[in-house]
């Protein structure tokens, strides 16, 4: 038995929305997809094993859809979610190991903009030459801010919640007009879950915030 025979059945159809097929593979990502923002957005630090297991059936989805950097993210958000597995265990820095909720400085935010326009204008043209997708400039710009986005989440930065409901509002049209429905509604879902995710890490630094102007009386 190869690869080809245990990816096989995750591909066939499950049922049908809108008239288009949707397989195995796209409701396992729509689950583990919204039970992995859900779990980030409580700071549970399961969401990370399960944000890998979401990205290893997106890489299947999105390379069928030729939908490639998406495809080639998922390997990259992988990587990430090894790094912020132990940031959130261990970057608290002295005196404490779990990392608190910060916000994005001055500094962090002109690089990751700087990095983010140069990924985008670099994976366009690289999409564009390289490959049949139809639509290079909006899969690389989903590409860059997801990136940018979990770079934030991995560190506990409270702008990055910003940043991902940015690349889901792009998410939600490109995914219905590659028929991927079900994903689509996925994400119209994670926008709902950034919002909740944005107010509890809001309410959590304010309260920190508050603790440490405290003066004893």
């Amino acid at each position: 038995m190869d690869l080809a025979d245990v990816l096989g059945p995750l591909q066939l159809p499950l049922f049908t929305l809108l008239g288009t097929p949707v397989s195995w593979t796209e409701v396992l990502g729509f689950g583990s997809g919204a039970l992995c923002v859900w779990l980030v957005a409580r700071q549970h630090i399961a969401n990370w094993p399960l944000g890998i297991a979401n990205n290893v059936f997106f890489v299947l989805l999105f390379t069928q859809a030729g939908l490639y950097a998406d495809a080639g993210l998922q390997v990259v958000f992988i990587a990430l979610a090894g790094y912020g597995w132990w940031a959130w265990t261990h970057g608290g820095g002295p005196g404490s190991d779990a990392l608190p909720v910060r916000r994005t400085t001055r500094t962090e935010w002109t690089w990751l903009l700087t990095a983010g326009a140069v990924g985008t204008l670099g994976l366009t043209l690289l999409l564009d030459r390289a490959t049949d997708s139809t639509v290079p400039f909006w899969d690389a710009l989903t590409t860059a801010l997801s990136l940018t986005a979990t770079y934030g989440q991995c560190r506990k930065r409270l702008e990055s919640w910003w940043l991902w409901i940015a690349a889901d509002v792009v998410y939600v049209p490109l995914y219905a007009y590659k028929d991927l429905y079900l994903t689509s509604l996925l994400y119209l879902g994670f926008m709902t879950l950034c919002v909740l995710g944005l107010r509890g890490w809001t309410r959590e630094l304010t309260v920190r915030q508050s603790r440490l102007v405290e003066v004893p009386a």
